[in-house]
């Protein structure tokens, strides 16, 4: 059955900047949706969908175990934008020629328009694109037209405007290409006939009376950390079922400092049941002696269960709730990306619980949406903006064992890191401290510490894709450093993390 919206469908070939893409189709207002790149002919019919983007990915594709596609998949009558290897992908399956550079092209290139096109209108002739490839067009497709190049790249970008079948070697989702969005928006609008149809009050509508078909007159248990994620989904949950949410609450003695009141004081007076569990002493129980940050994050995840499920137990045939976010789904593997760290709300649920059925609101949502979303449902500003929090709290911050001497450090320096930044109006994407399990010597006075070394992560991002860390100014830095030694008694030495995402995560565990 097709989409109420118009749809585009992202066809992933196993590149990293697949739900980079969907979300860029989104933000020009036309629905997206990723499939698998070996997705039935069938399957696709059945969406309908206005146009096909296909992603790139780390394959050759003259290699036999490379991911392939059928002629029909360009035979469909749909437009078909391929990117970087999906360019390779389009001409290979048409009977063109792909081979290896001579020179691979990584970074920002100089990229030359060369031939007017309905995807470049707008475009400067001459631009920057990030290109990521070692194979490129050595032959068009019969009816194809070369219509850009860089140096090393004679076919940069190409087209056959009777199928209405486009494609570019370089990746237009990424910011680091000049006007890559305006070019996704000629392809949806000028190619695709995109009338700009799906919006947030769309999503809240589609969204309300998807969870009530699925709810019905059931009660919905959701884990609520006060979290963005977890706030919005109590939000439109409330909106969609009042009076059938139970919101637990479970302090489990990782939150930030005084963090666990101020949640608790968000949501009284709702219209949800709200309880707070206090379960400090039991969760550092089971992670006694636990240093390896995916055994912790397990832990934890099968613990919120437990706790879910004897809160909960009064409520016979509920719904577990969770705000699971697409991101989450991403990184924890469960599409074809590898597994770079495991999520608690995703993959880490007990195969025996007693919860008939989950219910996750946001998952198809990037974070950005999901506070766009919060500010149509009327949420509290502080809610909306506050700074993103792993489920697991201050426990993948915790760099070792965790114990409850070592987070009150950890919870006394990231509130002084925290209170300094926004005190110099400092606004970046996500900040926070990490306490490292490494201790250094210092002087206090006229005697010698052995105490631990703190790190200070702050990065700016506009996707959680990818980030670079931000810029904060040295005498804000020297301040934040000077309290955290003098006031925090624990940490003799601070250091700041100057790495971006890519190569490393935005959190250290």
């Amino acid at each position: 059955m097709a989409n109420e919206n118009q749809t585009v469908v992202v066809l992933d070939f196993g590149g990293q900047y697949k739900e980079l893409i969907a979300r860029r189709v989104r933000e020009c207002r036309v629905h997206s949706q990723i499939l698998a790149g070996n997705t039935p002919i069938e399957k696709l019919k059945e969406i309908a969908p206005i146009g096909i983007i296909l992603t790139g990915g780390p394959h050759s594709v003259y290699e036999e175990s490379s991911p392939h596609t059928t002629k029909e998949l360009f035979e469909l009558g749909v437009p078909v934008l391929g990117i970087c290897y999906g360019m390779q992908l389009m001409a290979y399956t048409l009977g063109g020629e792909v081979k290896s550079c001579k020179v691979s092209e990584y970074g920002t290139i100089d990229t030359f328009l060369d031939a007017p096109s309905a995807l470049f209108e707008g475009l400067d002739k001459e631009t920057v694109s990030l290109m990521s490839h070692t194979d490129y067009v050595a032959r068009m497709p019969e009816g194809f037209k070369a219509l850009a190049h860089t140096n090393d790249c004679p076919v940069a970008a190409m087209e056959n405007t009777a199928r209405r079948l486009y494609a570019v070697q370089f990746h237009p989702e990424v910011e680091r290409t000049k006007n890559g969005t305006r070019l996704l928006h000629n392809f949806l609008y000028n190619v695709c006939g995109a009338k700009g149809d799906y919006n947030m009050d769309d999503f809240i509508k589609r969204e309300i009376e998807r969870i009530r078909e699925q709810v019905g007159d059931r009660q919905v248990v959701l884990g609520l950390s006060g979290g963005v994620d977890s706030s919005v989904c109590a939000a439109i949950l409330e909106k969609a079922i009042p009076n059938q949410l139970t919101c637990i609450f479970v302090d489990h003695g990782m939150m930030r400092k005084n963090e666990g009141d101020e949640i608790e004081e968000a949501f009284a007076g709702k219209s949800l049941n709200f309880v707070r569990v206090d379960a400090e002493k039991r969760f550092l129980t089971k992670l006694a002696g636990v240093t390896e940050p995916e055994r912790k994050r397990k832990i934890i995840g099968e613990e919120f269960v437990r706790v879910f499920e004897e809160e909960s137990s009064k409520f016979a045939g509920s719904f577990l709730a969770q705000g699971t976010i697409y991101p989450d789904v991403v990184e924890s593997g469960l599409t074809t990306g590898a597994v770079i760290k495991s999520h608690h709300n995703v993959g880490g649920l007990p195969k025996d619980t007693k919860f008939i059925g989950l219910v996750e609101p946001l998952r198809s949502l990037f974070k950005d949406e999901v506070r766009a979303l919060g500010r149509k449902l009327g949420l509290d500003e502080r809610l909306v903006s506050r700074q993103p929090f792993p489920g697991p709290g201050l426990a993948v911050r915790c760099i070792g064992e965790i114990t409850k001497e070592r987070l009150d450090i950890l919870r006394d320096a990231d509130a002084i890191y925290r209170f300094e930044l926004e005190n110099a109006d400092l606004h970046y994407s996500q900040y926070f401290a990490v306490l490292t399990d490494m201790r250094t010597v210092g002087v206090m006075g006229d005697g010698r510490t052995y105490n631990y070394v703190l790190g200070l992560r702050a990065v700016v991002t506009s996707d959680f894709m990818t980030a670079e860390y931000a810029h904060i100014p040295y005498d804000v830095l020297d301040r934040i450093s000077s309290r955290i030694v003098n006031e925090v008694k624990g940490v003799s030495r601070v250091v700041y993390d100057i790495t971006g995402k890519p190569p490393a995560t935005i959190e250290w565990e």
